[in-house]
């Protein structure tokens, strides 16, 4: 079995797939484990995978420690607090650490490959940039939004912008945060700041409202003159975090989507996680909707010498579960590009 993506969906699937007697080779097109990314939160049966996985304990025990939020208006005044449960859930880690762990879980028993992509699937014939061509039972997208897997097999993209773009990076942290953060708002833009991992670094999340998700595919130089236009003649911190945003080694730029497609399968070919029903980061939904999708995948394949009747189940199981957390996600993103009241 191939799997494509090696973030969180795809080694989870790795590691209960591998258990149950598969032989899985997982590649991932960065040349290695990636080391960024934002904090993640695990809520509901999302811990009882942790503990299936073998890591519920080490992934508690990197818990950020947040407290909470300070909301401020565009002029920078105090107006309110926000509990640690709106922008952090039950445990919320940095997104390295689980990849980490996942990674450790299963490299003795998964073969992984970095630095390579597929460019052709058809009916598990697998063309790579790099490897050799290679036939498989199974392939499965665990490779995110925008997803390869996807666009190669099932053509159309899937994706729903909705509404918001923004770029994150980290400078030092001169305003003495610990363990807490600070929410700026003003029509149709937004910053979040906060340190939880390391007292020396705040995390910035500056968002504002976007037409499509086009910026995600553009060069750095046109992603940060969209940030810049966005949140031109503004006081407060925001020029100095623009100065910032120039020069860090981190910076990274994505936009609020969902995807949203009529089938998880075709084929031989299945899609897990965000590469099939991404619920969006306004949802908070989408490392625990990744590895209760990828536990499900996995049980339902180990029980069933069909993979189409396996892959169905899968989809009827767990689609309204993804329902549900993409009304969130829409919810949530309707309630950050609306006007502050």
């Amino acid at each position: 079995m191939l799997i494509s993506g090696a973030s969180v969906a795809g080694p989870a699937l790795a590691y209960f797939l591998a258990a149950a007697g598969y032989d899985v080779t997982v590649v991932e097109r960065a040349r290695e484990l990636r080391d960024n990314g934002y904090n993640i939160d695990f809520r509901g049966d999302a811990f009882a995978v942790l503990a299936d996985l073998g890591i519920e304990d080490r992934i508690r025990g990197l818990d950020t420690r947040m407290r909470g939020t300070t909301v401020l208006d565009e002029t920078g005044a105090k107006v309110g607090e926000l509990p640690r449960e709106v922008f952090s859930s039950d445990v919320e880690v940095p997104k390295r650490e689980l990849t980490r762990l996942l990674h450790e879980i299963t490299a003795d028993r998964v073969r992984y490959v970095f630095g390579d992509s597929i460019t052709s699937i058809e009916d598990g014939h697998v063309e790579f940039e790099c490897m050799p061509a290679a036939d498989y039972d199974l392939v499965i997208g665990a490779d995110g939004v925008y997803s390869n897997v996807r666009r190669l097999v099932f053509g159309a993209d899937g994706l729903v912008h909705l509404g918001l773009s923004g770029a994150g990076f980290s400078l030092p942290n001169h305003l003495g945060l610990e363990h807490r953060g600070l929410l700026w708002r003003d029509s149709g833009a937004m910053v979040y700041l906060c340190s939880a991992n390391d007292p020396e670094r705040l995390t910035v999340g500056m968002s504002f409202t976007t037409d499509s998700p086009e910026l995600d595919r553009r060069p750095r130089a046109e992603q940060e003159a969209a940030v810049r236009a966005a949140f031109a003649g503004y006081g407060w911190e925001i020029p100095r975090l623009l100065d910032a945003m120039a020069t860090a080694d981190d910076f990274r730029f994505d936009s609020t989507c969902q995807v949203r497609v009529d089938s998880w399968s075709r084929g031989r070919v299945a899609l897990v996680g965000d590469a099939g029903y991404c619920a969006a980061p306004t949802s908070g939904m989408g490392t625990s909707q990744a590895l209760i999708g990828a536990r499900t995948l996995a049980r339902l394949l180990a029980s069933c010498d069909d993979h189409a009747i396996a892959f169905a189940a899968y989809e009827r199981e767990l689609r309204p579960y993804v329902a549900e957390n993409q009304e969130i996600g829409r919810a949530h993103a309707q309630s950050l590009t609306a006007t502050p009241a």
